[in-house]
């Protein structure tokens, strides 16, 4: 490639990112020696490679990069598994190619000389891979533009932080371990501050990496913080979510602590992943807010009652593990009641703000979540009820825990089968995805039906 060809490439998202012309000069000035390539998998994490500054200067930045495509179809110990149609051992585990994203290319500011780029997946023949994360919601965004739509959306990511390294704890089986703060710190400045220098860090390091930080606060769980991101494209959003908590963990790993977003890592409270999103025109004008009238549009409505319709059958994209399920009890801040309200947080869709601010909360996810199923969960979700015109129902005045309404799937197996089982799903999805990720819980679920857990060796052992 002409070095005065990638002036035509696109633009970074903001002045503190890198163009490719940029990349290029630094790799050629030595200021980067290294460029990671990186997709998201099925669990949400960022995989890929470490490639040499002057061989991507030479090749990759031209001609692109390969992977073997057993990556979306692996369980969380990247154990190959049989059963999908996208890869297998009579298909020979083929490549799939990496599309550079061109416009997320960024600075690891925690690494030395080292930048990233995100990744989009095809086939070797140059089709989109249908069941990538990253494609999944790219086709929800394209959607709502036909439709004449911005989606918006920012994510609150909570997460546990111990003083122990990764791998201390896993010496100790994950037990025993030792929390940054030994209290409840949710506002608590003080819990804030003793924890600061790790919280600083990844403040500093996300703002010079392209991302807009808002705040950090501590939360209930002993150890549990969060820090709060502004809104962007749905897309962008999810390219953020999923390198600040790659960086995150690296960080706390870099100081010997540890970091988990394990929605229920203990018996406390759990690690949510509220999303907040909005529509908007593709000009930036309101589309949920009438100005003139002072309340919601009808689109707004609809929007709500369709997340609402297929939160339900959505709920393996919000809640994509075992695990999950334990966050959603009763009087935890997780809801467990299908419905909306008004700035009420014991609902499942809390609505918010007025005019360009006005947004529903998705309270479901957890901090596990991968944020572009979830995403494009609720996004597809919400333009069905959009070109339905589904009608809102009545908002749920004070606790939700108790009202006499649907209720959020309380186990990975019934979230499976209505997953599986929807006809909405399936039109909204395809055919392939909904086969894909049904198989992806029913790894999960039998891996977890033949683990003896250490709850039912302390149970047995002796009364047993």
């Amino acid at each position: 490639m002409n070095p005065l060809d990638l002036d035509h490439l696109p633009a970074p998202h903001n002045e503190r990112m890198l163009s490719a012309s940029q990349l290029a000069h630094e790799i050629t000035t030595g200021q980067i020696d290294s460029v990671i390539l990186a997709f998201t998998d099925m669990q949400g994490r960022l995989q890929g490679k470490v490639i040499h500054g002057q061989f991507f200067l030479d090749s990759v930045l031209d001609h692109g990069a390969e992977a073997c495509n057993y990556l979306l179809a692996v369980d969380t110990d990247m154990n190959t598994v049989d059963g999908y149609s996208l890869t297998s051992w009579e298909t020979g585990y083929g490549d799939m190619e990496f599309i550079l994203d061109h416009g997320t290319i960024r600075r690891v500011p925690y690494l030395e000389r080292t930048a990233i780029l995100q990744v989009d997946l095809a086939t070797t023949d140059g089709r989109p891979v249908p069941v990538s994360p990253r494609s999944l919601l790219k086709a929800q965004q394209e959607k709502a533009a036909a439709l004449g739509l911005t989606a918006l959306a920012g994510t609150e990511l909570e997460f546990v932080m111990y003083e122990d390294s990764y791998e201390d704890a896993s010496a100790r089986d994950y037990r025993g371990l030792t929390p940054a703060n030994q209290y409840n710190v949710d506002y608590s400045i003080l819990g804030s501050m003793r924890v600061e220098p790790l919280l600083r860090d990844i403040r500093n390091a996300m703002y010079q990496a392209g991302m807009t930080v808002e705040s950090a606060k501590g939360e209930c769980n002993l150890g549990q913080h969060e820090i709060a991101f502004k809104y962007d494209d749905v897309v962008t959003t999810a390219d953020n979510h999923t390198f600040y908590k790659l960086s995150a963990k690296h960080m706390a790993s870099q100081r010997g602590q540890s970091i988990t977003f394990m929605a229920k890592p203990n018996a406390r409270e759990g690690s949510s992943c509220h999303i907040h999103m909005s529509l908007r025109g593709l000009d930036g004008g309101l589309a949920f807010w009438d100005a003139e009238a002072g309340r919601r549009t009808p689109l707004y409505d609809h929007f709500i009652a369709g997340v609402l319709a297929t939160m339900r059958e959505m709920t393996l994209f919000y809640a994509p593990n075992i695990n999950s399920y334990k966050r959603f009890a009763k009087g935890s801040f997780a809801p467990t009641t299908i419905g909306w309200g008004l700035d009420n947080r014991t609902c499942a869709v809390r609505l918010v703000g007025e005019g360009l601010a006005a947004r529903m909360e998705n309270r479901v996810p957890g901090a596990d979540a991968n944020p572009y199923l979830a995403m494009a969960a609720m996004l597809a979700g919400g333009l069905h009820g959009v070109e339905q015109k589904l009608a809102l129902p009545e908002a749920i005045e004070g606790n939700a825990y108790d009202a006499d309404a649907d209720q959020v799937p309380s186990t990975m197996a019934e979230a499976r089968d209505l997953f599986a089982g929807s006809p909405v799903v399936r039109e909204l999805f395809g055919e392939e995805v909904v086969t894909h990720y049904t198989h992806y819980a029913d790894v999960e679920l039998e891996q977890f039906q033949a683990a003896v857990t250490d709850w039912e060796v302390r149970r047995g052992f002796e009364r047993h």
